[in-house]
């Protein structure tokens, strides 16, 4: 799984057509979250791009790994990474959250193939991913199950029952990811309900815990490299990202976290991001 620096390049490439795509669609949209799909654009570059045992074409292949979205709300850079790893046409996003469409602004399973689960309710995802896990243990089989959280989702006390739950159970195919952005949507993490130390809590659970920058692509594969390599327990990555990364004027502002660009905002946005990685600015329709 290790990854060159040619192969970082191009899915750090992936990530900023992600961040692109996720900012035009929730100006299409004028409703969704933006800080929390940004900065977790270079995680999901890495999963659809890297990490996952996956084919955009038979998105049921019963031998894919799982990847559960627990913070359904930030969905958004799901539906991106997806339509650009081809599980359907890019133009599509721009139907996010509009009436009749696959997208809505909470993933629903049955309407889009290659979602694993309808979420919503904070709290539920490690339960159903620690399930999934434990299930194909019984049954003999490889696939590998990831499920991405938000930190200020350890507020719901279910995730502790899961998390206690996987530890007892051992569960060396199940990984956690908690995107540690510090934010939520009345404020700081640490002002609304104190975390840390977030890994001693999980390691208390019988967790194997790795911290890591998660907007460093290198390194976060680095650490599911790692995780693969544990097989006594499950284990957490705690990635520590920027909430909406790539546009400095709104970056680690939790006002962010439930606001969607006006259409004038969604072009500066989009000048800032291309500004910052040497493309030359153009404005979308």
């Amino acid at each position: 799984m290790s990854v060159t620096d040619a192969e970082t390049k191009r899915l750090e490439e992936r990530a900023e057509q992600i961040r692109e795509t996720i900012v035009e669609m929730l100006v299409a949209a004028k409703s969704g979250h933006t800080a929390g799909p940004l900065g977790l654009a270079d995680i999901f570059a890495a999963f659809y791009f890297h990490i996952l045992k996956h084919d955009p074409k038979h998105p049921a292949w019963p031998e894919r790994d799982r990847l559960i979205l627990s913070n359904g709300h930030v969905v958004p850079v799901r539906y991106a990474a997806m339509a650009h790893a081809g599980y359907f046409p890019v133009k599509e996003c721009l139907t996010l959250r509009a009436f009749g469409s696959r997208l809505q602004g909470h993933p629903e399973r049955l309407r889009l193939p290659g979602l694993e689960t309808t979420s919503g309710p904070l709290g539920e995802g490690l339960s159903q991913a620690a399930a999934m896990a434990y299930a194909f243990r019984m049954d003999g089989t490889k696939q590998r199950v990831f499920c991405i959280m938000g930190d200020g989702e350890q507020d719901e006390g279910m995730v502790w029952e899961a998390a206690m739950w996987a530890g007892k159970q051992k569960l060396p195919n199940l990984t956690a990811v908690i995107d540690r952005n510090n934010i939520q949507i009345d404020g700081m993490t640490e002002d609304v309900m104190p975390l840390e130390s977030l890994k001693a809590k999980y390691e208390a659970f019988n967790w194997h815990v790795i911290e890591v920058n998660g907007n460093d692509i290198a390194a976060f594969i680095a650490a599911v490299e790692e995780a693969d390599a544990i097989y006594e327990k499950p284990v957490c990555i705690i990635a520590h990202t920027i909430p909406g990364k790539g546009v400095p004027e709104i970056e680690f502002d939790f006002h962010w976290h439930g606001k969607p660009p006006t259409k004038e905002e969604g072009k500066r946005f989009l000048r800032e991001l291309r500004s910052l990685n040497g493309k030359v600015p153009h404005e979308y329709a």
